[in-house]
């Protein structure tokens, strides 16, 4: 990596947290797929398997802050990159948190909205994907980080309309009042995910313009 040349260690650390992330988006959008299905083994599986990459990724970003501090690395940049490492995390911890309010609460998600929300989910897990792939590139490559904001931005707003329109249908529909507030909070909890990295992409662009001037 560009940034971290001098040691492979913190090399390998910052890839690591970026597949965990990476992979976190995907076993999201599988845990909403079997809770829709009502397959509540597999729902709890994806809980137990997001359950222990956020903590991965927490370790890895614990690693990575105190071995920039205590080996002084990148001093004119490392406030960047803390910065943008309790970005992403923030998005294991959303992934995480939103499958097991979905286990907990169990909504109750009429089966012509599955569709949408499998939709909704997709879009977030492009959104999470597409932010790995920029930040790996202001690592190595920062000329090449606009190749991929845009599809961050484009997935995020994919999935705001999304939700919107689920959010539409459901306040629509036939359903007590109660149940349309509780779909609600979860499909903005969905969407949120795809806020977050958006988010990150803004912070991504700001840091690659710093480096460029």
């Amino acid at each position: 990596m560009f940034l971290f040349k001098k040691t492979k260690i913190l090399q390998r650390k910052m890839e690591e947290f970026l597949d965990v992330t990476s992979e976190s988006g995907l076993v999201f959008k599988e845990g909403i797929a079997h809770f829709l299905q009502g397959e509540e083994e597999k729902l709890s599986g994806s809980i137990d398997k997001i359950s222990e990459l956020e903590s991965r990724a927490d370790k890895l970003r614990r690693d990575i802050e105190s071995q920039l501090y205590t080996e002084t690395l990148i001093p004119e940049s490392r406030g960047d990159v803390l910065a943008l490492l309790e970005n992403i995390d923030d998005i294991n911890n959303l992934a995480k948190d939103t499958l097991v309010e979905f286990s907990i609460q169990s909504p109750q998600v009429p089966e012509d909205l599955h569709g949408d929300m499998n939709h909704l989910a997709e879009h977030v897990s492009h959104a999470v994907d597409e932010v790995v792939r920029a930040t790996r590139a202001f690592l190595k490559t920062p000329m090449t980080v606009r190749d991929y904001l845009h599809k961050v931005y484009h997935y995020e707003t994919e999935a705001d309309s999304v939700a919107q329109e689920l959010k539409r249908k459901v306040f629509q529909g036939n359903l007590d009042l109660s149940t349309k507030l509780h779909l609600r909070f979860f499909i903005t909890h969905i969407d949120i995910l795809a806020d977050q990295s958006e988010d990150v992409a803004d912070r991504l662009a700001i840091y690659t313009l710093k480096r460029s001037v």
